[in-house]
């Protein structure tokens, strides 16, 4: 099975190793329509600590790597 990967902005980068992505997500409600932007958080490990706030970066799904951490920082895509 493919591994995930989302693009989200980095939104704190104080753990040593670690960076919280922030991703957002759009899909139109069933029955009316609107369309609903959801936004989730998640912990990327991050081996460099080449990424900044505000950073936009690319995350694929890994092994779990702490409690919360289960995903790791493959590229930066915009700084």
């Amino acid at each position: 099975m493919p591994r995930r990967v989302m693009e989200g902005v980095v939104v704190s980068n104080k753990m040593q190793k670690t960076v919280v992505v922030s991703v957002t997500r759009s899909s139109r409600h069933p029955l009316y329509g609107k369309v609903l932007r959801r936004t989730t958080k998640y912990m990327a490990h991050d081996e460099e600590g080449a990424c900044q706030e505000g950073d936009v970066v690319r995350i694929e799904e890994s092994r779990p790597m702490s409690r919360l951490k289960r995903w790791r920082v493959i590229e930066v895509v915009r700084s």
